[in-house]
């Protein structure tokens, strides 16, 4: 790999199925957490996703987390969202990011702080996930501040990601919305987690209808559910998201119901890789379930990783 450069990039660009999960920083200041689950991932990820205080819960930050993954060895995916920063702060925390080895950024809004465990927060969203990702590609490619003043040194060079939800209402606005990060400047795209494939699978038709694929790597989320009971919580308490009722009842009717999780996921990386177009790679969403990441690469024909020199 070249000096300096995303590993996460790299692969993508060289057509290989790319892999990343999905790290959540400690509530807490020890870094211990973050280690056992680097070094548990390490050989089955490209990179990372450390989530930047999700569901606007306080949690160690994401930049500090992923300098402790970085030094175990597996590339980190910086969240940052907008929720918490007002553009001074964003860019400061940037240039520190980058600053110490970080390439990768996923811009997000965030979710709304009456979420989390300090709802009488106030909120910032001084600039929305659309125009973070923009003025963050402006630092890369004209080397100038949000506020068009020009770096008096090196800017930071970020491999520009974004994320997109083909389940959330209305339908037909969705591709809409991702075509617009891709116009801003991102240059790759993590989607919410698929369970409706039949849903997921008109998205991609659509994306791939207008070339967005060529234009971004476009990876898909996937997350193994460990119960029934995680899987009727996310039907029905978390907005955006679609799980079809046969995967609910296919889980309550397993003798095992976290092997039949697994198994479920693994046919949904089987269908996506076989069955749908414009896929660069998949995103793993393994909630508090890290353990199960080597098990679902290995066994999906995804392993070994790729190699970059």
């Amino acid at each position: 790999m070249e000096s300096g450069k995303s590993k996460l990039k790299q692969i993508l660009k060289s057509g290989r199925l790319a892999v990343t999960a999905e790290i959540s920083p400690p509530k807490h200041a020890s870094a211990e957490m973050i280690v056992q689950q680097t070094r548990l991932l390490g050989d089955y990820v490209d990179a990372a996703n450390i989530t930047d205080c999700q569901t606007a819960v306080v949690r160690m930050s994401s930049i500090g987390a992923g300098v402790h993954i970085l030094r175990e060895g597996i590339e980190p995916v910086v969240q940052m969202t907008c929720r918490d920063r007002n553009r001074i702060a964003i860019q400061s925390d940037l240039l520190g990011a980058y600053s110490l080895g970080i390439r990768n950024l996923l811009c997000l809004s965030g979710d709304h702080q009456m979420f989390g465990n300090h709802p009488t927060a106030k909120n910032v969203y001084d600039v929305d996930s659309i125009q973070l990702i923009r003025l963050v590609r402006r630092m890369k490619d004209e080397k100038l501040f949000f506020s068009g003043e020009a770096f008096n040194g090196q800017e930071p060079r970020f491999f520009v990601g974004a994320v997109a939800n083909p389940f959330a209402d209305p339908f037909e606005y969705r591709v809409d919305r991702l075509e617009k990060k891709i116009n801003a400047g991102a240059e790759f795209i993590q989607t919410q987690t698929i369970y409706d494939l039949e849903r997921f699978t008109r998205f991609m038709e659509m994306c791939v209808a207008r070339g967005l694929h060529e234009r971004a790597y476009i990876l898909a989320g996937v997350t193994p559910l460990k119960s029934w009971r995680a899987a009727r919580f996310l039907q029905t308490s978390v907005p955006g998201m679609i799980v079809p009722d046969d995967i609910v009842r296919r889980l309550k009717n397993a003798e095992n119901q976290q092997e039949e999780g697994k198994n479920i996921c693994l046919e949904q990386i089987k269908y996506i890789k076989e069955e749908v177009k414009g896929v660069s790679g998949f995103h793993i969403i393994a909630i508090s379930w890290p353990e199960v990441v080597p098990d679902i690469v290995k066994s999906s024909g995804l392993y070994p990783r790729p190699v970059i020199d």
